[in-house]
């Protein structure tokens, strides 16, 4: 049988909303998907995948009719499989290790994830008590998961959120066409009903300090906060009016509804701009462009669409929006008019040699193009924002740190320098920043926590 596609909401249309791009799998789409597994005795597609779900298992009961029992399997190890059904990077992790990937098409592994995560709830269990206390410092998705697994144990489990809404990264960075909104809050409530306790608008660094929640007999702490210190170009024009870094304008629609001229702070949208860089955030910033106005949408790449590290889906999904992508083009300078943007020169590149990430080195010619833009959204990454460890140097605790502000930690337990404080997530990344890894990373440290708190 062929592999199975959701329903995707017709391109022009979706070019106008923010609804979701694709519908669930129909009960017979998820069915008629299941019945493609070979159920392999070494399964691949589960060494791919970060947390380890047990896919064969899980789909086995999908075939059977048994979706609560499905739910239940997946959420062994995952809470969040609405989440990751949705935004996981599948053809990277378990899709690209499927067995009929090879010759055909990979089994549709996160759409099955994801019907199973909406047609289910997780189910009740029972809390017994430890006595232990746990602050976890961020509620994204290594937050999440490591609460679940800490709470499980017994454990009290208070997370603390900078933001008035909790969620992290997935709210304010992924928009709603991708992940729901009434996904991200089912999942986040599932915590809550285990006894997961959120406290919002706390900057752990300003509004608490490391010290100050130690003093408040926390027995371990989880540094999950993100990298929210955005990459520049470092380029002439950088500072201009209309030069945004795809945090800041995702956040503000995302989150804020700046797209909404009525709202506190509305955005200028613009007719033409150019969003630098080929990730997934990227993808997001252009998507995101694309439906709150602008006429005209670029993505600029240094290197061919072949290295390009966004998913698949969401390259797809981009140049059916309209979205027109300028490859082997290098950021030269941001071009003046008046304190805003009046255009951006490139310079044309050739692939050379592969680099230390194995993809092949944009190399300049001395030749440029020039783009009719006037805006400018950077999406190059982000980095560490180095405002925890300050303030726990200011009251004698030293984290030991890598040359780009990341916290150092042991790869097994994520346990930092300073012990019985751990970290995980974007502000200590193993490998490709994404949302299964940090969840791995959560789960890892839920363990060691959980290890620990058994000695005391």
């Amino acid at each position: 049988m062929e592999r199975q596609h959701p329903v995707e909401q017709d391109k022009m249309e979706r070019r106008h909303n923010f609804n979701p791009v694709e519908e669930i799998f129909t009960d017979e789409q998820a069915k008629n998907e299941s019945t493609r597994c070979l159920h392999c005795k070494k399964p691949r597609c589960v060494e791919g995948c970060p947390v380890n779900i047990r896919i064969p298992d899980f789909i086995k009961e999908v075939k059977e009719g048994n979706i609560d029992k499905a739910g239940d399997i997946i959420r062994q190890t995952s809470m969040l499989p609405s989440v990751c059904g949705r935004i996981c990077p599948q053809e990277r992790q378990c899709e690209g290790n499927c067995i009929l990937g090879i010759k055909g098409d990979a089994v549709a592994i996160g759409a099955l994830e994801k019907y199973v995560g909406d047609k289910t709830s997780a189910e009740k269990v029972t809390i017994t008590p430890s006595g232990k206390k746990v602050a976890i410092v961020g509620s994204g998705c290594a937050g999440m998961t490591a609460a679940a697994d800490l709470r499980k144990a017994g454990h009290e489990v208070i997370v603390f959120e900078a933001l008035h809404k909790l969620g992290g990264v997935l709210r304010y960075g992924i928009p709603p066409f991708r992940l729901p909104r009434t996904v991200l809050d089912k999942e986040i409530n599932n915590l809550k009903a285990m006894g997961v306790e959120f406290r919002k608008n706390v900057v752990v660094g300003k509004s608490i300090t490391l010290k100050e929640l130690k003093d408040d007999g926390f027995d371990a702490i989880f540094i999950c906060s993100g990298a929210g210190l955005p990459k520049m170009l470092n380029i002439k024009g950088e500072n201009l009016n209309c030069v945004f870094s795809a945090n800041e304008y995702l956040t503000r629609v995302n989150l804020m509804g700046a797209n909404k001229p009525e709202n506190a702070t509305p955005l200028k949208v613009g007719k033409k701009v150019a969003v630098i860089g080929g990730g997934n955030v990227a993808m997001d910033a252009a998507r995101t462009a694309v439906r709150v106005g602008f006429e005209k949408v670029y993505i600029v790449y240094r290197r061919t669409e072949k290295e390009l590290p966004a998913r698949l889906e969401e390259i797809r999904h981009a140049k059916e929006e309209g979205v027109e992508f300028k490859f082997l083009h290098a950021p030269y300078e941001i071009i003046d008019k008046d304190g805003y943007v009046g255009g951006m020169k490139f310079e044309l590149c050739e692939l050379g040699e592969p680099d230390e990430s194995g993809r092949r080195r944009p190399v300049g010619t001395g030749k440029y193009d020039t783009l009719d833009v006037d805006t400018v959204i950077i999406a190059l990454g982000t980095g560490p924002n180095p405002i925890i460890q300050k303030s726990a140097k200011d009251d004698g605790i030293e984290f030991q740190t890598d040359r780009k502000g990341y916290f150092s930690v042991d790869e097994t337990t994520r346990e930092t320098s300073v012990p019985h404080i751990f970290a995980g997530g974007d502000v200590a990344p193993v490998g490709t920043s994404n949302a299964i890894n940090a969840m791995g990373a959560g789960k890892k440290a839920a363990k060691a926590i959980n290890e620990y708190l058994a000695t005391l």
